[in-house]
């Protein structure tokens, strides 16, 4: 996982639909997840809502921290906790709001907060299983 996880920076999931024509520079994440290069999660939005889709964020934040002594590896381990949790509520991408490194009592710890955030065309909240409940 690259080290270039700050405030702003989007994960989006393998395999998430984007609208026709928007190009995304990426890289390769946690086990299943991608980071958006080059665009925050305000100019992410932009584009997707100019391609006439929309990028849902859901109020609530989700928080994680870790104590280790791989101090570099501590965010990392924040992110990919942060993902599992994720996968559990089923949305497509996350932005990071927040991340902290710190030392309490001489132990490193790191802690991420985030946003669960959807891409979708629809623009209605619904996943694959509600449309097809929705089309039955």
């Amino acid at each position: 996982m690259p080290e270039t996880i700050k405030t702003g920076t989007v994960l989006i999931k393998d395999g998430t639909l984007l609208p026709d024509g928007l190009q995304l520079e990426s890289e390769p994440c946690a086990k299943g997840w991608r980071l958006v290069k080059n665009l925050d999660g305000s100019g992410l939005d932009r584009k997707i809502h100019e391609a006439g889709w929309n990028f849902f964020c859901l109020a609530g934040e989700i928080k994680r921290t870790v104590i280790g002594f791989g101090v570099r590896d501590n965010v990392r381990r924040t992110v990919k906790r942060l993902l599992m949790n994720l996968r559990l509520e089923n949305f497509n991408s996350l932005e990071i709001m927040h991340v902290e490194k710190k030392r309490f009592l001489g132990f490193p710890y790191a802690t991420v907060c985030a946003h669960s955030r959807h891409i979708q065309e629809d623009v209605f909240l619904l996943f694959a299983k509600d449309v097809a409940i929705r089309r039955s």
